[in-house]
């Protein structure tokens, strides 16, 4: 008999929820930027664009489309790669004395998620710890709608144009946290995928991982079965584990990504993978902001705080840091082969989607064969070999590992429950891959 993963047991969760988004996709779609303004009720817009999109074709494009809308805009690139405290109350200030009725980002996922604070702070004024996620802030919910936002996303990556999340730097507790609510989900998300042409190869391929690594995260997440059944509807939390709908977007945003990351980061020319990549971002985006993300997620923010002493290509114009998507990545294939065991067959279906040859596969080494398929792509496309690439070695695994601990957001969602012992293990094997 065939089991249906998705039948619950008794007082277990039964029931999924999508939260849909709306979106546009194609070329062309950030000249209609002005158009869906307007339909959105906006007049006077705070224009939030990356300092290094702001003298581009895509810049151009999208103040002309808004001011030939007849909208009034403000334009801030105050923007940080990598967000911290300052940079959000930064963007708050921003928004207060501006009179503004909606928002526009510009960029990639630093310059969308400021752009989302920057809402949130300016709507309902608190402190940041105020909205952070517990344990590490007071979880306050958003106490109402915030003014609507449009999102156009400049980078294959983070997917943050579709999900009601932001992370930030605590710098003062030196961790990376973050906000979550379906209030901070952009009223829309325009994606252009003609924007990326002059991204640098290495800005493609931080990104791209962060797509890769995010959709296997929500491919292999605990079912949504597995939680207990809420007290009511409200109870529900927006991350929900694999659900039969996230799986569609995520293992094909794996695999276009096993397929053009490679050809993307190595040739701007090469519209087709630059194309595609865009489409993976967008539909691995979907996916977890319905079913979470998990182990590699909650370890990197660890990576990323900690020490500030790595450069990576594509980034030089910034002072040394871990991008996202490195910082993500660099832990992948170790947590893969933690989270094996519970779940080796969806281990699998991933590693072929990316490309992996497993006719020789099997449930003892699935987790192997996975961890296997994103090394080969990382070492094909430049990226640091492990944690010693990026300044750490074996006395600062306690630090991380504690770090890491603090994010029981994503870890609660890991198929496997995860203690800090546990990670402490997991960055062990993310020191050195080859």
């Amino acid at each position: 008999m065939v089991v249906n993963p998705f039948l619950s047991e008794k007082d277990h969760e039964s029931v999924f929820t999508i939260a849909t988004q709306n979106l546009k996709f194609g070329v062309g779609a950030l000249g209609e930027l002005g158009a869906d303004a307007k339909a959105l009720g906006m007049s006077r817009v705070a224009l939030f664009i990356d300092p290094a999109v702001a003298p581009t074709e895509p810049a151009d494009t999208a103040r002309q489309s808004l001011r030939a809308a007849g909208i009034d805009v403000a334009e801030t690139t105050d923007i940080k790669c990598e967000p911290d405290s300052a940079a959000f109350d930064a963007a708050a200030k921003f928004a207060q004395g501006g009179d503004f009725d909606g928002f526009v980002s510009l960029g990639g996922g630093s310059t969308i998620d400021t752009a989302k604070a920057a809402n949130l702070f300016s709507s309902y004024p608190d402190d940041l710890l105020a909205y952070i996620n517990a344990p590490i802030g007071r979880g306050k919910p958003i106490p109402g709608p915030l003014k609507p936002h449009i999102a156009c996303p400049t980078t294959s990556g983070t997917g943050s144009e579709t999900t009601g999340i932001t992370i930030v730097d605590l710098t003062d507790q030196g961790v990376k946290s973050g906000i979550a609510s379906p209030r901070l989900k952009p009223a829309l998300a325009i994606v252009d995928p003609t924007v990326t042409a002059s991204m640098p190869g290495g800005v493609v391929a931080a990104t791209g991982f962060d797509v890769l690594t995010h959709a296997v995260e929500s491919y292999t997440a605990r079912p949504f079965t597995s939680r207990a059944r809420p007290d009511g509807p409200a109870a529900r939390p927006p991350y929900q584990g694999s659900t039969p709908y996230n799986d569609i977007g995520a293992i094909a945003a794996i695999r276009i990504g096993g397929r053009y990351l490679k050809r993307a980061a190595a040739d701007a020319s090469d519209l087709e993978a630059r194309y595609q990549l865009m489409f993976a971002a967008t539909l691995a985006g979907l996916a977890f902001g319905t079913a979470g993300v998990h182990i590699p997620h909650a370890m990197s923010y660890s990576v990323a705080t900690l020490k500030h002493e790595y450069v990576a290509s594509g980034y030089e114009r910034l002072a040394p840091m871990v991008p996202h998507g490195i910082a993500v990545v660099i832990n992948a294939p170790a947590a893969f082969r933690f989270t094996a065991p519970v779940n080796p067959e969806r281990h699998l279906a991933a590693a072929e989607a990316m490309g992996a040859d497993i006719r020789d596969g099997s449930n003892e080494t699935a987790g192997d064969i996975l961890a296997g398929a994103f090394i080969e792509l990382m070492r094909d496309t430049g990226l640091p070999n492990g944690l010693v690439d990026l300044g750490y070695d074996e006395d600062d695994i306690p630090a991380l590992a504690k770090g890491a601990f603090a994010q029981q957001r994503p870890l609660i969602m890991a198929p496997r429950e995860v203690s800090e012992a546990d990670l402490a293990e997991i960055y062990r094997g993310a020191m050195r891959y080859w």
